[in-house]
């Protein structure tokens, strides 16, 4: 005990002598270490699966008659759960399985419940669909399952639960209803989605539409509503009223929380970088410097952009066919940071009258300004403010290392692009919530995780994605993917963004 205590007395005074500044040359002697399995300085993330059970698994059975946003709804999900908690996701819905055993173009009586030969066939597909599930369910490790279909009635509900427990699927299951009423969105989701799917690939919109309205009507006739007896479910109305009963769990409770954000609305979001900085001239990475000249002509254009295409939105006279130009409301989200800020500085705040869709008549400020920490760029500690040649002369490990795995990589006393998207999930959320568009003047990592995550890219793509300087990129989420379109507003002679960075080892 003496020797000990000795020991720990001439490691405490050791410690002490360096005079705070960490540089004593002291080394602690650790014969048995904590390696981080993502590598040296990499960030230490809690994986779920790793750690999972049976009953850590989660399967969801979509409810409700065709054009309510289902797909949607499970899609958003799924990748929601993919990129930002790392947790295996994977949908099995019941018409891509209809279309490719009995063909994609099917006439309105082939729904029809009383005729058994095609009802054969759609069960067939159901049965498909949901062995598939089984199989994927029952995997090692936490994992995710959604079953995508009308699932109309009790008795298909009762075969499914019936189905799964006999299989020996020990996961916790849900339904999901979506409903709608609300006419004017249900021809907004019919004309948007259904109508641009296989189903109705060459047909005339006209016919398209009499023949899916008759395809609902055959669903209608035998559709059975959730009722507490189904056992956990969540119900939605429009988007905008939820019914939870007997949903417990963190990761169904999860589940629910986000999709309670979702709507079916279009949406539109518009992601730029800042203007041309001071420290992009100098091939400076990070810092907080403010616009060079090219960068406040880029922020003059911007905001000239804003107005004349973001602000604006194209509406139709009902009766007369006549179109028209109207302000809509859009918000304005920057980083903290200074250039984000001198980006948008130029937007105009006008105020207006609007009345939303759930009735509320409002005062809107156009483009409010709101500047949010999360969006604030990767930081990169230690280096930041210096070159990539720099880092590669004083920091000769650190660069290597972030070369091997730019995604898992975290800067000394910095950050790891695991670390953005984790901060970034509550901003995501709020993306998927708000019905205005967004235009977000932020930076390029930022920008490569929310690219990422909205078009279906994997975590270990997104440092790779190229965000160039003066360019707007254009996001339109829907149903099947997301719409993307780019603007580039300022040509001429190429400039040094300071994102040049070195190729990769992988």
């Amino acid at each position: 005990m003496q020797n000990m205590a000795t020991s720990n007395a001439d490691a405490s005074t050791s410690a002490d002598s360096g005079g705070g500044g960490g540089s004593s040359g002291f080394c602690a002697h650790n014969p048995m270490p904590h390696v981080l399995s993502e590598g040296e300085n990499a960030a230490p993330l809690e994986v779920i699966g790793a750690t999972s059970t049976a009953t850590d698994k989660l399967v969801i059975i979509m409810v409700g008659l065709p054009a309510t946003g289902k797909t949607h709804i499970a899609k958003r999900i799924c990748r929601y759960l993919t990129f930002f908690h790392d947790i295996p996701s994977q949908i099995f819905n019941v018409g891509d399985y209809r279309r490719e055993l009995c063909g994609s173009q099917q006439p309105a009586s082939f729904y029809d419940h009383s005729n058994a030969e095609a009802l054969a066939q759609r069960n067939m597909a159901c049965n498909a669909a949901l062995t598939d599930m089984i199989e994927y369910i029952k995997q090692d490790g936490v994992r995710m399952a959604v079953y995508d279909a009308t699932n109309s009635t009790r008795e298909r509900r009762r075969h499914l639960i019936k189905t799964l427990n006999d299989a020996g699927v020990g996961a916790k299951k849900i339904f999901v209803e979506s409903m709608c009423d609300d006419e004017a969105l249900l021809e907004q989701n019919i004309k948007t989605v259904k109508l641009s799917t296989p189903d109705y690939k060459g047909v005339d919109p006209k016919e398209a539409l009499k023949d899916f309205h008759e395809r609902r009507n055959e669903y209608m006739k035998v559709y059975e509503a959730l009722e507490d007896e189904d056992g956990s479910y969540l119900k939605i109305l429009n988007c905008r009223k939820f019914v939870v009963h007997n949903v417990r769990g963190h990761l169904p409770l999860k589940v629910v929380h986000f999709i309670m954000n979702l709507h079916t609305l279009p949406r539109t979001f518009y992601l730029t970088r800042h203007g041309q900085s001071e420290y992009n001239l100098l091939g400076k990475i990070g810092g907080d410097s403010g616009l060079s000249k090219a960068g406040l002509e880029y922020a003059h254009r911007l905001a000239k952009f804003a107005a004349e295409e973001i602000a604006q939105c194209t509406v139709k006279d009902p009766e007369t066919g006549e179109e028209s130009q109207e302000a809509r409301p859009c918000r304005l989200w920057t980083s903290t940071l200074r250039r984000t800020k001198e980006t948008a500085q130029f937007i105009e705040h006008d105020e207006f009258e609007h009345t939303f869709d759930n009735g509320e008549k409002l005062s809107w400020v156009q483009f409010r300004p709101m500047a949010r920490r999360n969006l604030d760029e990767l930081f990169a500690g230690s280096c930041d403010g210096m070159t990539y040649k720099e880092i590669e002369r004083e920091f000769p490990d650190e660069f290597k290392r972030r070369q091997a795995d730019k995604l898992a990589y975290r800067y000394p006393r910095g950050e790891s692009y695991m670390d953005v998207i984790l901060r970034l999930e509550p901003l995501a959320k709020e993306m998927e919530r708000t019905r205005e568009p967004i235009l977000i003047v932020c930076h390029q990592g930022i920008l490569r995780v929310l690219y990422a995550y909205f078009m279906g890219l994997s975590r270990q793509e997104a440092p790779y994605v190229k965000v160039p300087l003066n360019h707007i990129i254009e996001l339109s989420p829907h149903a099947y993917g997301c719409h993307e379109m780019r603007y580039c507003l300022l040509t001429g002679e190429e400039m040094n963004d300071g994102q040049d960075e070195p190729p990769s080892i992988i």
